[in-house]
């Protein structure tokens, strides 16, 4: 069967429910969101003279949980106007509309008896053949089916959304055993090609995967954390970047979701596992009991594992709860000699041996939950999955950790994991040793095709991960001699078929020396011997901007030869991308930032995550895009004037989003932001981009690509657009909107985009821009209060205001 996903309908308004209908709505599909109509008029509707059957008053619940979805930050629409695909109902008016939805998720309370009872009504109106499932984090699937015909039980499943839907990655699915295979074959493919996620294929046992593993890990944290007389800041030291996890770590992330949340997980498990070896683990602590009985559950409740305060001088201060009294003190800084010795270490694989040999009370809590973790997942298998590879992804997708499980016990390394786990009393699942004795020291390899593959226990032999053939990792072709140059800041990589890759390695992807030779050096070696080439990497961010601790350092000292050099070979790298005589495709995901942006914007063509967060940010720090980035605003800007748009009015958006540093919230607003255009390409799943953009380069390659020549014919506007521009300045700094030093700032840009001191409007080259470009930056680059801005974003990471 040919299954096309037009229409979804959604039962259930809440958190849940309304971001579910969110984010199948950012990906294009028509959503129709039903909640129940409430039963009593509120005051304000009595004074209006309104009845029950109001439409207003009978979809009051459903619209109040859109709007307030809506108005969420951050926001679970990648644009704002992607709400008017989702129509609001209620389900005694509206659930006869499910009749034209090719898929019914339900999401409402988490109580069987309401479950079985929608499903009941579901079914009078339920075209045969769609789709129907359960958005359930605990409650058995195979015991909503019961009094459900046969296509009714052919067709559902569970979908394990996790919250927030468009953020979180994760989307478990559980069939029965009476689930049609050709239902969870789509679900599994639809969930990664079109809503974006890891999709794990999970069995119906209590918590499913993510959820049983994930809080097996807090609470074992929380135990260990008991026995060796840790603090709530010293534990959410331990447990956060530093293994690959969140910074909010434990604790912080508890108070974030509620802790109310993880006892009714941790509550379920205890309850609904008697077989389970580590049950003991999921009792709740007497402390966690106190601060239920107290209502401290976290943000929502203004205070749980930690709570902000008003100190000295009405400044807002966090304190921690102490474990032992139930008091909250000031939060106090943490320092443990192991976690020390990790500094210098770059890459996550490499510090957890480090970790786990450390003399200190960090060494001790490593050793113990790390043997409590391995022995944990080893023994859930075959319970809860037959494949080890997908407890690492939904750990990784659920919970936000950057290695699973399994990953972080390779890691370590196999062997020192059973021997931690046996001096820790833990007993390791008998594969893992019958692994080992087998001559296999890792649960995960690269073939010599550059294939990830896993240890699968049923064959005793490895085998490549499913779905992995639509990926490019990286780190697979740096395993398989795939590097024909790098240096310490970037890598060029052959992706196969003829496609380069230049991969950032610098600190944040910050683009220093080292990167623009990595990208001359990408360009010249696809020139000579390859078909195109692709930038992009495989870190959480494509690049965070130029590297502005050298700019300070060299404005400091007034090294403004150096300066004028480094800015004139950024400019020709990006020039230099833009027309070479193979295609350029830019890969970007999570930030794109200042020299991030405008190396995109230099790109034939952009494939871009639609988690990318694009932006010319230069204004923040006292400076102008000066890679090219204003030349480019001010081009795509003129390139619009052929198509009749009125021109002052194209050039002034423009000049907004870069004097306001805009930033755009998802790729889809970047289109509106000016920074993607017609023929770039947006994909959900970020792990797909680098696979994207290699088709684009092949494709733009095969359709017999030229080199392009300069444009020299670039309309700007002169004094007339100028003098527009300053006088609207001058209004915004005598209504106090902006400081004298964004009138400096705003008016070189300005400058710039007209063109300089013409007197009339008249046609430039790129060139000529950029020579202003450049001027412009070097001149700030002069000012105090540049430097200032520029040294608080250094030293506090957040902007000045001067």
């Amino acid at each position: 069967m040919n299954r096309t996903i037009k229409k979804v309908a959604v039962l259930g308004s809440g958190v849940m429910g309304s971001r579910i209908a969110c984010h199948f709505a950012n990906i294009g599909v028509q959503v129709l969101l039903l909640d129940i109509a409430p039963k009593e008029l509120l005051p304000a509707e009595e004074a209006k003279g309104l009845k029950l059957d109001n439409p207003a008053v009978k979809n009051r619940i459903v619209n109040a949980s859109l709007q307030a979805a809506v108005a969420a930050n951050p926001s679970p629409l990648y644009r704002k106007q992607d709400v008017s695909r989702i129509k609001t109902g209620n389900f005694d008016d509206n659930l006869k509309d499910i009749a034209g939805c090719d898929w019914t998720i339900e999401v409402v309370v988490e109580r069987l008896d309401i479950k079985k009872g929608l499903f009941e009504r579901v079914e009078q109106f339920r075209k045969p053949g769609t789709l129907i499932t359960s958005n359930t984090s605990g409650i058995p699937i195979h015991m909503m089916t019961e009094g459900r015909s046969d296509d009714f039980r052919k067709h559902f499943c569970g979908t394990h959304f996790f919250n927030p839907p468009r953020y979180l990655k994760l989307l478990e699915i559980i069939p029965t055993p009476e689930t049609d295979k050709s239902v969870v074959d789509f679900l599994m493919h639809y969930g990664d090609l079109y809503l974006g996620k890891t999709t794990v294929l999970a069995k119906d046992t209590p918590a499913f995967i993510a959820n049983r593993v994930g809080v097996f890990a807090i609470m074992d944290v929380v135990q260990v954390m008991s026995e060796l007389g840790l603090t709530v800041e010293e534990v959410d030291k331990l447990t956060g970047p530093v293994i690959g996890h969140a910074k909010s770590a434990t604790f912080r992330t508890s108070d974030v979701v509620g802790l109310d949340t993880m006892i009714n997980v941790a509550n379920g498990l205890a309850q609904n596992l008697p077989n389970d070896e580590a049950k003991h683990v999921f009792q709740l602590p007497d402390f966690i009991k106190k601060m239920a009985e107290n209502k401290w559950l976290g943000d929502k409740t203004a205070q749980g594992f930690y709570k902000k305060v008003k100190g000295a001088g009405g400044k807002s201060e966090i304190q921690a709860l102490d474990l032992n009294t139930l008091e909250y003190k000031p939060s106090a800084k943490v320092k443990f000699a192991t976690l020390e010795a990790t500094k210098p270490i770059e890459k996550l694989a490499d510090r957890f041996k480090v970790l786990a040999a450390g003399k200190d009370k960090a060494g001790d809590f490593y050793r113990k939950t790390f043997a409590g973790l391995f022995a944990y997942v080893s023994n859930r298998i075959p319970e809860i999955t037959d494949s080890l590879y997908k407890i690492d992804d939904a750990l990784r997708a659920g919970f936000g950790w950057d290695l699973g499980p399994f990953e972080t016990w390779d890691a370590l390394g196999v062997q020192k994991g059973l021997e931690l786990a046996k001096a820790e009393g833990k007993t390791v699942a008998p594969w893992v040793e019958e692994m080992v004795a087998a001559g296999h020291t890792a649960f995960y390899k690269v073939s010599e095709a550059g294939v990830k593959q896993f240890y699968d226990i049923e064959s005793k032999s490895y085998q490549a991960i499913p779905g992995m053939e639509n990926f490019i990792i990286l780190d697979n072709l740096r395993a398989t001699g795939k590097v024909l140059w790098k240096n310490a800041g970037a890598s060029v990589l052959d992706m196969g078929d003829g496609i380069l890759n230049v991969e950032f390695h610098s600190k944040m992807n910050a683009l220093g020396s080292d990167v623009i030779q990595g990208l001359l050096k990408g360009v010249e070696l696809a020139e000579k011997d390859f078909r195109g080439l692709v930038v992009g990497n495989d870190a959480p961010n494509f690049s965070a901007g130029a590297n502005l601790g050298l700019v300070y350092m060299f404005a400091l000292d007034q090294e403004y030869d150096e300066l004028n050099l480094m800015i004139a070979q950024f400019q020709q790298a990006m020039m230099r991308m833009r027309y070479s005589s193979i295609p350029v495709v830019g890969a970007p995901h999570g930030l794109a930032l200042g020299g991030g942006c405008e190396l995109n914007l230099h790109c034939d063509r952009v494939v871009a995550a639609a988690e990318t967060y694009m932006g010319l940010v230069e204004f923040g720090v006292g400076l102008i895009p000066g890679g090219g980035g204003t030349k480019e605003m001010t081009l795509r800007t003129a390139l619009k004037y052929e198509e009749g748009e009125p021109e002052y009015n194209l050039l002034r958006n423009a000049f907004m989003t870069v004097s306001t540093a805009k930033v755009s919230t998802s790729a889809h607003e970047a289109f509106d932001l000016g920074f993607l255009r017609r023929g770039d390409e947006v994909v959900v799943n970020s792990n797909r981009v680098l696979a994207q953009a290699k088709a684009a380069a092949i494709e733009l390659a095969e359709d017999g690509y030229t080199q392009p020549l300069q444009k020299t014919n670039i309309k700007v506007q002169g004094k007339g657009a100028l003098g527009m521009f300053l006088t609207g300045v001058h209004a915004m700094k005598e209504g106090r909107y902006i400081s004298d030093h964004d009138v400096k700032i705003a008016n070189k840009l300005a400058y710039i985009m007209c063109g300089g001191d013409l007197s009339s409007p008249t046609e430039v080259s790129e060139q000529y821009l950029l020579d202003l470009e450049r001027e412009a930056f070097l001149s700030l680059t002069g000012e105090r209060k540049t430097l200032e801005r520029i040294q608080s974003i250094l030293t506090t990471g957040k902007p000045l205001r001067n």
